[in-house]
């Protein structure tokens, strides 16, 4: 496979139709509404997935490339490990292939292909499912096949059963598609590169490469040869397992439960042009009824035909006639006489297709997935519509889209279109649909490698009515009685545009029996007389009676405290490696205030020595202005951020609940405790840490509060960010930190029995060294990446005129503002201003040539004094040579003389 990051440049797709029935189509295509397909996520967070299968049952069974086993719980969302195989994944090798036994129901067996690490080439074993889990005891190895190790590519890996208990296994060319081969067909028969010629397995019929091969599974481990393969079961022309020869990468592959019918994705080279060395590289979605030859590596796409290559000499020979191909190979251990080539259903390019429109551009990897036929008598709501009956999705992973294809009565190409272009897929791996007639896709992530975003969804065509979505906003939700809380249901929304109506309730959390109802309406004011803590319900619903629900909490009798930072201020500088004084003022209506002028005369003051342990300090990275790799928090760790967990929670210390680090600590080595941790987050729980309960999140989808729980499990205290406590001190920080975002919280006392609150306050301080591409804005100049810059970035491309702004620095106390700075070009003059471009001229100086765009040296700039904040703006001066005047690396805004 072509494992490598594709940009993707997509065209106007067209429908590419035939004949008569091109009116058929549209018609049918007509009464579809798109926007009746919703997508649920059922799985994130998989470690490079590769394949899936559905049990009848419906359990969902799933391969991760480096050898798990998951089973996930459709309803419940839920992922378990039932299982991992020892497999070695140098060159895309690993756990490659899955398959469940037709009888999978009542005899539990699993097919998997994978690569052991003792042996050079693939397995194909039958596992059994005991207990839930894989019994790894119960191997029985069906099937192996050697391949070569020493260079990549291509090892296909898909499995699929036909509706006639047959095992399809996809196998790959084992051969390097580079170097010499410069993206035409591999065919170099020069001693020892037998890595680089494919004609040795995929055109070979004693090889097991580059095929897609048939066996029929028999209950003993062992297996038979069906009738109807390529070759004689005696092995006298090639090996009787084979069905299919002349592939390149059939990487996905897929077999019609209806028609028996083979279909398969084949992954093609490189080339991007026509040249001598034949045509350019295709990609293929391949139809087989029965055995055959499809020509690699001597034909692609419409039988266009490679010319032979002598590799010594560079002389290009004749190609070869598809009706009667031959190989010669030196490395050919097979029939010399190969079948006929057989021409590709579906072939397209890498730049737009007149053949087939609808296939767009980009980076290619095709793949084949299930063929659906809509079934009248099934009972499901959510079922795909007839108008994709008999229709294969075939798929890209390098474009990530998916394709409908739509057949006739006999399976022949009728049309293909983008199918829910506007739906973004995430390089989809593999396909298939559920009992229900939903399509399960299988999002592999952005790269070849290790993704946040791996995940298995599952689309749905939603009929007839469908649910509103209640959401809920207040204003004021919590503080002292009587306590008046603005509801608003103005976010929530109807699919189907129908009018909603709403009903709020509210449920006293020590008291849920007793329900109150407040109102309807889309905004009410509701009013609290009683202390306690209360969860807000609201219904959404609609006028054919569908309905959902969501909660807000509501907190009466405790006012949440102010906080704000005293010293230092939003914008100030601060020195790496140099300590941070701080100080906070911190007022509470129930605890005091920590100002002593302010401080009421009953005594309600706050010392640090009363309140030292409940306010903190912490020191995150602020992002960085233009830059791409600035620090990004993690998904779950955002998700916790815009929720309320920072009221109840710390990272290191204890709050209302536990810390994160307490909780990592206690469940880091208890995966299964994820699930029970997200049951609590969304239904609530109490006495798990406390007395203190924790309130419902229903607000929250399943798979949200997973990913906040799975970031609290992998908190390392030893990775915590500096910290200090009191409303007084001194904070560290050290010579490598960037800009700084100081984070403080205030927990107050609680009031009898009402939780304790959070306030909060934020300042972010910018380090006195900046590298160049934080700059607020430019112009004139450009960001550009260098292995010797700081950062491994700086601001290059400079013209006359050009300028960096840095925005709202604090002025006071700055001497000079030392550069980092090279020219190899016509140098110039950098000018310091203040307010704009053309403001008060506050320093300059000339940077002269030095002959290396890349030897950054310091030049340092005295300023007149200033005072104040304002914009900053280093303006690049030459008007005799106005272009390529320098590069700037980095800048430091110097106190000293």
């Amino acid at each position: 496979m072509r494992f490598l990051p594709f940009l993707i440049a997509l065209t106007t797709f067209a429908l590419m139709s035939m004949g008569a029935s091109k009116v058929h189509f549209r018609a049918a295509a007509s009464e579809l509404d798109l926007q009746r397909f919703e997508r649920t996520a059922l799985c994130l967070d998989l470690i490079q997935p590769m394949e899936f299968e559905v049990a009848p049952d419906g359990r969902i069974f799933l391969i991760e490339l480096g050898g798990t086993i998951k089973q996930i719980d459709p309803e419940k969302r839920q992922a378990t490990e039932i299982g991992k195989l020892t497999v070695t994944t140098e060159q895309e090798n690993g756990l490659i292939g899955l398959a469940l036994d037709p009888d999978f129901s009542s005899n539990g067996w699993i097919y998997l292909q994978y690569s052991p690490p003792d042996f050079p080439g693939q397995h194909v074993s039958r596992f059994t499912l005991r207990d839930g889990m894989l019994d790894l005891e119960s191997e029985k190895l069906l099937f192996k096949f050697q391949e070569q190790r020493r260079e990549c590519c291509h090892h296909a890996g898909s499995m699929e059963f036909g509706p006639d208990g047959n095992l399809y296994i996809g196998t790959g060319d084992n051969t390097n598609p580079f170097n010499d081969s410069e993206g035409f067909a591999p065919l170099d028969q020069r001693p020892d590169r037998e890595p680089w010629d494919a004609q040795r397995t995929s055109g070979n019929t004693k090889s097991y490469n580059g095929k897609i091969l048939r066996i029929h599974p028999e209950p003993d481990g062992t297996y038979t040869i069906p009738d109807g393969n390529l070759f004689p079961k005696d092995g006298s022309i090639g090996h009787p397992e084979i069905f299919v020869m002349g592939c390149r990468n059939p990487w996905r592959i897929s077999v019609d439960a209806k028609t028996g019918i083979l279909y398969w994705g084949d992954v093609g080279p490189d080339a991007g042009q026509d040249g001598p060395r034949g045509p350019r590289g295709y990609d293929e979605i391949n139809q087989a009824r029965v055995a055959g030859n499809y020509g690699w590596p001597f034909f692609i796409g419409n039988n266009f035909a490679y010319p032979l290559i002598d590799f010594a000499s560079g002389l290009i020979g004749e190609p070869q006639d598809p009706k009667a191909p031959t190989n010669r190979s030196v490395n050919n251990t097979g029939s010399i006489e190969l079948p006929p080539a057989q021409p590709a259903m579906i072939y397209y390019p890498s730049s737009p297709s007149d053949k087939f429109p609808a296939m767009g551009s980009g980076g290619r990897t095709a793949c084949a997935g299930p063929v659906y036929y809509f079934d009248k008598q099934l009972s499901s709501s959510t079922k795909f519509p007839d108008a994709y009956d008999a229709t294969l999705f075939a798929f890209e992973w390098s474009r990530s889209l998916i394709y409908a294809v739509h057949l006739d009565d006999d399976s022949q190409l009728r049309g293909i279109e983008p199918f829910l272009p506007d739906m973004r897929f995430v390089r989809p791996i593999d396909m298939q649909f559920d009992s229900n007639g939903s399509l399960l896709v299988l999002e592999y992530g952005e790269t070849w490698g290790v993704n946040p975003d791996a995940k298995l969804v599952r689309i749905d065509y939603m009929r007839g009515n469908r649910k509103p979505t209640a959401i809920a906003n207040s204003r004021s939700n919590v503080g002292r009685e009587p306590l008046d809380v603005s509801l608003d249901a103005s976010d929530s929304f109807d699919k189907d545009g129908d009018p909603l109506t709403y009903r709020w309730a509210a449920v006293r959390n020590d008291a849920p029996a007793e329900k109150r109802e407040l109102g309807e309406g889309v905004k009410i004011l509701a009013s609290f007389d009683q202390p306690g803590v209360y969860t807000i319900e609201l219904t959404a619903s609609d006028p054919s009676g569908g309905s959902s629900v969501t909660t807000l909490p509501v907190i009466v009798g405790n006012a949440r405290p102010e906080v704000a930072f005293v010293r230092p201020k939003d914008g100030d500088f601060f020195t790496p490696g140099q300590s941070i004084d701080y100080q906070l003022a911190v007022r509470d209506l129930e605890d005091g205030t920590s100002d002593a002028d302010e401080a009421e005369e009953d005594g309600k003051f706050l010392i640090d020595s009363a309140a030292g342990s409940r306010i903190s300090v912490e020191a995150v990275p602020a992002p960085i202005a233009n830059d791409p790799n600035s620090v990004v928090d993690a998904p779950g760790l955002e998700l916790i951020r815009k929720s309320d967990c920072f009221n109840c929670h710390a990272v290191n210390r204890l709050l209302v609940g536990p810390s994160f680090v307490d909780i990592a600590n206690k469940y880091r080595d208890q995966p299964h405790q994820v699930d029970a941790s997200v049951n609590r987050v969304l239904n609530g729980s109490t006495g798990v840490w406390g007395k203190v309960g924790m309130l419902p999140h229903l607000q929250h989808s399943p798979a949200d509060v997973r990913r906040m729980v799975e970031y609290v499990f992998s908190v390392n205290a030893d990775a915590a960010n500096p910290t200090s406590v009191g409303f007084r001190n001194q904070l560290s920080t050290t010579e490598t930190m960037g800009d700084l975002r100081l984070e403080a919280t205030y927990v107050d006392l609680g009031r009898d029995a009402i939780p304790k609150l959070t306030g909060m306050a934020a300042v972010t301080m910018r380090s006195r060294h900046l590298q160049a591409e934080a700059a607020n804005e430019f112009a004139g100049t450009q960001p550009l990446g260098s292995e010797r810059a700081e950062g491994k970035r700086f601001m290059g491309a400079i013209e006359h005129d050009g300028y960096l702004r840095f925005g709202d620095i604090p002025l006071d106390g700055v001497r000079a503002i030392t550069v980092s700075v090279a020219s190899a070009g016509a140098g110039g003059r950098i000018e310091v201003r203040r307010g704009s471009n053309q403001g008060e001229l506050l320093g300059e100086v000339q940077v002269d040539v030095n002959g290396d765009w890349e030897a950054f040296a310091e030049k340092r700039i005295e300023l007149l004094p200033a005072t104040g904040r304002d914009d900053v703006y280093l303006v690049f001066r030459n008007s005799e040579n106005r272009g390529g005047l320098m590069n700037i690396d980095a800048l430091t805004f110097d106190t000293t003389r």
